[in-house]
């Protein structure tokens, strides 16, 4: 494909949506992105299904819920979601935690048998193709550092280049642990952003979902001291307990989340005032945001029949 085929095609995939009008212009006090998200109605939200939900449970019962992407990493989440029903990670361990970097856990032994019929991945898995796809996309209007072009697509940030889209290593995203390339990993070894976002790492590593609920258990975890904040055989690694589907929980435990419709005038509201604050606090006005910087908003809605 040359590069003026791929600068058409990229320019068919970023067509703006449609949105409704604009709301009054609110007073300066209330316009910013957290009063959008209170004030969205219903129909901005979309149920983020029970299947799609990674529910791991950590020492002293502290829960960490987990968004899976199977739209942009079909390999992975499978596996994923195949360990999650063998209960392949409890008693495994939280192994590495490296400041502004990321947590990491699995198997520290790198022993435990692998539960059969996980796909076969390969670094083609890091990105989407787009030669046969359209993609719904909310573009995000300015510059990014590692892609071409980013936006959003149901409900997920994402980076293209004409060819392919990817999801970022945003803060919070989980990937997949590999050793060296073509190695992609299985699933098995499951990493989280806890500082500035690395997108070097973009098209490098699966990125295969992102916390959306007790982010702050990990965050929070004493900072490994062994090279690249591996725990040494000194420091404590906290258990894993559990990992579990939601959709495998028993109905009124499971966790239900909603995330924003990208696609909706809620979005496109918030997305404005991200890179435009124009707010008591503020006096001027950044102008832009970054990928990483105007994170989707989630909610919880109530667990239950």
């Amino acid at each position: 494909m040359t590069l003026r085929h791929r600068a058409m095609l990229l320019a068919a995939l970023i067509a703006t949506p449609v949105f409704a009008a604009d709301p009054p212009a609110a007073t300066p006090s209330a316009a910013t992105p957290s009063a959008v998200v209170a004030q969205a109605p219903a129909a901005a939200w979309r149920a983020i299904p029970a299947e799609e939900l990674l529910v791991m449970t950590i020492e002293g019962g502290k829960r960490v819920v987990i968004q899976l992407a199977p739209a942009f990493a079909p390999r992975h989440v499978g596996n994923i979601q195949a360990l999650a029903r063998a209960q392949w990670w409890d008693g495994t361990s939280i192994n590495r935690v490296q400041d502004n970097y990321v947590v990491q856990w699995g198997d520290v032994t790198e022993k435990k048998p692998l539960p059969p019929g996980l796909s076969p991945t390969s670094p083609a898995d890091y990105a989407v193709p787009l030669a046969n796809r359209r993609l719904a996309v909310t573009p995000l209007p300015h510059a990014d550092a590692y892609a071409p072009a980013t936006g959003f697509v149901a409900g997920w940030p994402v980076a293209m280049d004409g060819a392919a889209a990817w999801l970022p290593h945003c803060y919070g995203f989980v990937g997949v642990g590999r050793s060296m390339s073509p190695d992609a990993g299985t699933g098995a070894e499951l990493y989280a952003v806890i500082g500035h976002a690395p997108r070097q790492l973009d098209r490098n590593i699966a990125v295969v979902g992102r916390v959306i609920d007790g982010m702050a258990h990990l965050s929070s975890l004493p900072r490994g001291t062994g090279e690249l904040g591996f725990y040494t055989a000194q420091e404590h690694k906290a258990p894993v307990l559990s990992v579990r589907l939601a959709s495998a929980l028993p109905e009124a435990e499971r966790p239900r989340f909603e995330m924003m419709d990208t696609a909706s005038p809620s979005f496109a509201a918030y997305l404005r005032l991200r890179a435009n604050r124009r707010d008591d606090f503020y006096d001027r006005p950044a102008g832009g945001v970054d990928l990483c910087n105007a994170p989707v908003p989630v909610r919880a809605t109530p667990s239950g029949p």
